[in-house]
This record gives structure tokens, C-alpha cells and sequence, in this order.
């Protein structure tokens, strides 16, 4: 009687044990998949790793060795109002005072007659720009810093999300990373002034699209003082899509005309 009552206690305690491993492991399990999924839940690309470090070291590199003129910048206290635009705020909530502290520290001016637009001619347009001395978004001092990068960070963390971040499209409209560029685009065009270029792309269908930075916010906030001069440029081997006498084009010209912006246009710039 006493060996079957040890045994029982012995099945009891196995059966026991058995019930506690399982649910530490199921617990542990869930909480991995719970913070995985969570932080995966996005369909654009996560924060770009070192993504502080590597704000604080562009800063230093532009007002040290590129723009030597803007040298009295204060880097520390960009980098932090730029931490402090996202982090810990909900990733599709941004607003454009989130990040008016880092605006009001890094204005992005350009000389009169310097700035360069550009759509879907990125890489084109800066070496257009750097040949000739003049400027696109992405040489003044934010533009810059942010050129390249993702991020995002998660409601009540002090962390980024290194897994995914918001996409325009798919996710939200209103994520840091979208409002971000057009804060600063908004901004760079309210500044141009005198002759400016905005290079496009003329081998694709539509050539000025409304739904790019350039369609939704710089064309939009270009002020009456501006001469715009638009270049299309043709990819050599294919056949052009798109001209100065297109509908995307004549659709440009609309805006600008309601603007009291003053516009010309040329085709095949190579």
C-alpha cells in the first residue's frame, strides 16, 4: 500500500513537472512570436541598423569637410531632435510638428537659382546638379543625414524597429519616414527662388506623376518668384515615352500656371 501511494505521488510530481515545462516553453514560445510578429508587422524595410550613430557622423562630416560654412550647426542636438521626432510614438502617427524642433535646427536654405527637383532621376539629377554647382534635397544638411536611411520605433519603446517599418502604400501615409521627406521637400521648395531644374524622366509613360514628392508637395509650394525649367531625360537605348508636349507634362504646366510659376520645358537632355 505505501509503494503505491510513493509511486502515485511520483506520477503526481512527473505529471506536474511535465504541466510547469510545458508551460514556461508555451509562455516563452508566445512571447517570442507575440514580439516577432509585432515588430515584423510592417511591410517596408526596418531601421537601418547604427541608425544614430550614423546620423551624428554624417552631421559632423557636412559641417566639417562638406559645408565647411555651416560648421557653427549644433550635430548633438540635431541628432537628438531627430531621435526624439519618433521614437517611442506610434510608427503611422507621425504629424509635421513632430518634427518642427529638427527643421527650426537644420533649415534647409539653398541660394537663389541653386536648387535642383527631381522625379524617378535621382542619381541622374545629383550628377546634373553636381556638375554645375547646384543643389538637390539631398545636399543640403537633413537631406543628407537621412539620404538612404529607414526608421521607425514602437509605441513606449526607447528602441527602433530594426524588423519592418511602415510602407506608404501598403501601411500608412502618416508614417516618420514619409512625413519626414515631405516636410523637408515642403520646406525646400518654399525656399527656391530665381531660375530652378527639375529633371524627369522622359522614357517612362508619365513623366511628371502627381503622386510623387515632387507631383504632391514641391510643385505645390514652388512660390510666384521661381523660374522652373523642367529637362527630360531619355534612357539612350529605348524609345521615349513621354515629352515636353505630353499630358503629364501639359498637367505640371497647369499647376505652375495657377501658382503664377513660370515654366519651360526640354526634351532629350542626355
Amino acid at each position: 500500500m505505501a509503494d503505491c501511494c510513493t509511486q502515485r505521488k511520483k506520477l503526481c510530481y512527473c505529471v506536474l513537472l511535465c504541466f510547469l515545462v510545458a508551460g514556461i516553453t508555451g509562455g516563452a514560445i508566445g512571447i517570442y512570436k507575440w514580439r516577432y510578429t509585432g515588430l515584423n508587422r510592417w511591410h517596408g524595410k526596418g531601421s537601418t541598423p547604427n541608425f544614430q550613430k550614423i546620423i551624428q557622423e554624417r552631421c559632423d562630416t557636412y559641417t566639417q569637410q562638406i559645408r565647411p560654412d555651416s560648421r557653427s550647426r549644433d550635430c548633438q542636438g540635431i541628432t537628438q531632435a531627430f531621435m526624439s521626432a519618433f521614437i517611442s510614438k506610434d510608427p503611422c502617427k507621425a504629424t509635421k510638428e513632430d518634427y518642427q524642433p529638427l527643421i527650426d535646427l537644420a533649415y534647409p536654405t539653398v541660394p537663389c537659382g541653386k536648387a535642383v527637383f527631381w522625379s524617378k532621376t535621382k542619381e541622374l539629377a545629383r550628377e546634373y546638379a553636381k556638375g554645375r554647382g547646384l543643389l538637390t534635397l539631398e545636399d543640403t544638411l537633413l537631406g543628407f543625414l537621412a539620404d538612404g536611411l529607414s526608421w521607425c520605433g514602437e509605441p513606449g519603446s526607447s528602441d527602433l524597429n530594426y524588423q519592418s517599418c511602415p510602407d506608404w502604400k501598403k501601411d500608412c501615409s502618416t508614417n516618420y519616414f514619409s512625413v519626414f521627406w515631405e516636410v523637408l521637400s515642403e520646406r525646400f521648395a518654399e525656399n527656391a527662388c530665381g531660375t530652378v531644374q527639375v529633371v524627369l524622366n522622359g522614357s517612362i509613360e508619365n513623366a511628371f506623376d502627381k503622386m510623387s514628392i515632387f507631383g504632391r508637395v514641391e510643385a505645390h509650394n514652388l512660390r510666384s518668384v521661381v523660374m522652373l525649367q523642367a529637362w527630360l531625360v531619355h534612357d539612350p537605348g529605348k524609345p521615349p515615352r513621354d515629352s515636353c508636349s505630353g499630358s503629364s507634362i501639359k498637367e505640371l504646366e497647369s499647376i505652375l500656371n495657377g501658382r503664377n510659376v513660370r515654366f519651360t520645358c526640354r526634351d532629350n537632355l542626355r
